[in-house]
C-alpha cells in the first residue's frame, strides 16, 4: 500500500477550503459522468450556489490534473476518484477506452468505478481497454465474464501511515436496458451489496469506508439510509453539483457532476482514532476554468490525441437520407424521428414514446451515406435524457391535443407505438399554466401497439411512457402533464445520441423507415 504523509495546510492560489480538525484530515476529490469530455468545452454550472448557472470555457482532463497536483500539494492525505461513465464520445470512438483512460491515469485518479456508458461497445472492448488504465478499478457488485480477469479490484484500501481508507464501488441496477452489457450483471441489489462491502472492509481494518457509486443521488439518499458504516457516498449517474452536501446520519453523500465541469472536494476531519468528525466533513467545487495551468506532460498527451482525429469520425451508414429540416419535423410524421424514437421504445421496453419535435435538430438534409459523430451531435443537439414514466390514457389525450395545438412549432410531437388522427380543423385546445381553459378536439382515433397489435387506447389504462427532460423537467413548449402527473418517474441519464452510436457499434446500418401513418394530418 502506498504510504502518505501527514496533512498539511498549504496556499494553493484557489478557492478550496480546508477544515484542519483534530490529528488529521483525509481529502476526498473527483469527478463524474465525464462522458469523453477530454477537451474544453463550454460549462453552464452553478458555481456559488445561489441558483443562477454560469458559463465558462472550462473542464478538460489536462486543468482536472493541475487541480489534483495543487491538492496533494496542499494535503498528502488526498485520494482521487471517478463514479464512472468517462468512455463516450469522440475519444471512445476513436480510441476504444484506452486514450481516456491514460488521460485520466496521467492526471492523478486513484480509484475509478465503472459507469453503464462504460459497457457501450460492449464488455469484450471494455476489457481490452482496461490494462491502460494506471488507476484501480473498483467493480464490487458486478460478475464480469470474459477477459475481466485480474484486470479490476472487489475493493481498494488507501493507507496512510496506519490510516485506512476502504472504498467500494455500487452499479445501477439499470445497467441491463441503459447500455450494451451483454451478460454482465449485478450480483444483488444496491443495498446487499453496500451491507457485505462495508463488513468486508471493516474486517479488513477499514477507518473510513468511501461508496464509490453509480446510482444516481436519490438511490444514495436511500441507501444511506438503509446502510451504516458508510462516512461517505461520492456519487454519480444523475449529473448533479447538489448546492450542499448531504447528510443521512453520519454518513455524507456528494454526486460528481458532468463533463469535468468542477472538481468535488470533501474534506473529512479526523480523530486521533482516525473516526471521521462527521459533523465537520466540509464539500466544496473547484470550477475547472480555463485560466487553470495545464501540466506540459499530460498536455502534450492530450495534444497527441487530439492529432489522431478524422475531421469526422465514421459511425455506420444509412441507405435513405436524413431530412432533419424544422418544416419535416414539425408539420406531420418525420421518418427520422420514427426511426429514433423507435430505438428508444425498443431499448427501453415501454409503450409509447412522446418526443417534441425541437428535440431533434440538425436543420439539413444529410444525404444516404456516412453516419458520422458530428452528425448524431447534431441530430441531438440539445443531448437531453430520456424520461420514463407512468401515464393514464386521459392524460395521454390530453398532451396529444397541446401537440395538435402546436403544429408548425418545436412542441409538436413525434411519437412511437401510438398512432392518432389530428384534425386541423377543429378547435384546439388552449392553456393558461397548468390549466387547461378550452379542451381540444382535434385529435381522434388513438390506437397503441400492445401485445403485437394495435388497440384502442383506454383512458383509465395506465402506460409506459418515455419522453425527455427538456418536457419532463422543466414543462417545455407548455406540456406540464408529464411533472404533474406522471407516476414513478425515472431518469435513464441517457441520451439520443447514445442509443444511437450503441445501435450503429453493432449494426452499423440505421436508415429512416417508410412513414407508417402513425400521425395522421387532416388539413
Amino acid at each position: 500500500m502506498e504510504k502518505r504523509g501527514r496533512a498539511r495546510a498549504v496556499a494553493i492560489g484557489m478557492a478550496i477550503c480546508v477544515m484542519t480538525v483534530g490529528a488529521e484530515t483525509l481529502t476526498i476529490a473527483g469527478t463524474a459522468d465525464l462522458q469523453g469530455m477530454m477537451n474544453m468545452s463550454l460549462q453552464k454550472v452553478d458555481i456559488d450556489g445561489d441558483g443562477e448557472k454560469e458559463s465558462f470555457r472550462g473542464g478538460g482532463i489536462t486543468r482536472i490534473a493541475e487541480i489534483f497536483r495543487q491538492i496533494k500539494a496542499e494535503n498528502p492525505l488526498s485520494v482521487f476518484l471517478s463514479s464512472g461513465d468517462d468512455l463516450m464520445g469522440r475519444f471512445f470512438h476513436t480510441y476504444r477506452g484506452k486514450a481516456i483512460y491514460r488521460l485520466m491515469s496521467e492526471a492523478g485518479y486513484d480509484y475509478v468505478a465503472f459507469g453503464n456508458h462504460e459497457f457501450d461497445h460492449g464488455p469484450e472492448e471494455l476489457a481490452e481497454a482496461l490494462p491502460t488504465a494506471g488507476f484501480s478499478l473498483i467493480c464490487s457488485d458486478l460478475i464480469l465474464t470474459g477477459g475481466f480477469e485480474n484486470k479490476t479490484d472487489p475493493w481498494g484500501i488507501r493507507e496512510f501511515d496506519g490510516m485506512k481508507v476502504g472504498i467500494f464501488s455500487l452499479m445501477t441496477a439499470g445497467l441491463p436496458g441503459m447500455s450494451n452489457a451483454g451478460e454482465v450483471r449485478l450480483m444483488a441489489d444496491n443495498v446487499t451489496m453496500a451491507r457485505r462491502m462495508v463488513s468486508l472492509l471493516k474486517e479488513k481494518g477499514a477507518d473510513v469506508i468511501i461508496a464509490l457509486t453509480h446510482i444516481g443521488y436519490k438511490s444514495d439518499v436511500a441507501l444511506a439510509k438503509q446502510v451504516k458504516g458508510i462516512d461517505l457516498i461520492f456519487g454519480g449517474h444523475s449529473h448533479q453539483y447538489p448546492r450542499r452536501i448531504g447528510h443521512i446520519g453520519k454518513t455524507a453523500i456528494v454526486n460528481g457532476g458532468e463533463h469535468g465541469a468542477m472538481v468535488v472536494r470533501v474534506d473529512m476531519p479526523l480523530d486521533e482514532k482516525h473516526r471521521v468528525l462527521y459533523k465537520k466533513v466540509h464539500m466544496s467545487y473547484v470550477p475547472v476554468k480555463e485560466t487553470i495551468a495545464e501540466p506540459p506532460g499530460i498536455k502534450n498527451m492530450l495534444k497527441k490525441y487530439n492529432s489522431g482525429f478524422p475531421p469526422e469520425i465514421v459511425l455506420g451508414k444509412t441507405g435513405k437520407a436524413w431530412d432533419m429540416t424544422p418544416g419535416t419535423l414539425r408539420k406531420g410524421e418525420s421518418t427520422v424521428a420514427d426511426m429514433i424514437n423507435d430505438l428508444l421504445r425498443e431499448k427501453f421496453n415501454v409503450d409509447i414514446v412522446l418526443n417534441n419535435s425541437g428535440s431533434f435538430r440538425g436543420k439539413s438534409v444529410y444525404p444516404a451515406g456516412p453516419i458520422t459523430d458530428r452528425m448524431l451531435q447534431a441530430a441531438d443537439e440539445f443531448r437531453n435524457t430520456a424520461y420514463i414514466m407512468e401515464l393514464d390514457g386521459s392524460t395521454i389525450r390530453k398532451i396529444l391535443e397541446h401537440s395538435a395545438s402546436e403544429y408548425g412549432k418545436g412542441g409538436w410531437l413525434q411519437v412511437s407505438g401510438i398512432r392518432y388522427r389530428v384534425d386541423m380543423k377543429k378547435p384546439f385546445q388552449k392553456i393558461e399554466g397548468d390549466k387547461i381553459i378550452r379542451p381540444g378536439k382535434r385529435v381522434g382515433k388513438i390506437m397503441v401497439f400492445r401485445d403485437g397489435r394495435w388497440v384502442s387506447m383506454e383512458e383509465t389504462e395506465r402506460y409506459r411512457v418515455l419522453s425527455n427532460s427538456f418536457l419532463v423537467l422543466r414543462e417545455g413548449d407548455g406540456y406540464f402533464w408529464f411533472r404533474k402527473n406522471g407516476k414513478n418517474p425515472q431518469n435513464t441519464f441517457t441520451t439520443f445520441y447514445s442509443v444511437m452510436a450503441e445501435y450503429l457499434e453493432h449494426e452499423k446500418n440505421l436508415t429512416p423507415p417508410v412513414a407508417d401513418g402513425r400521425i395522421e394530418v387532416i388539413r
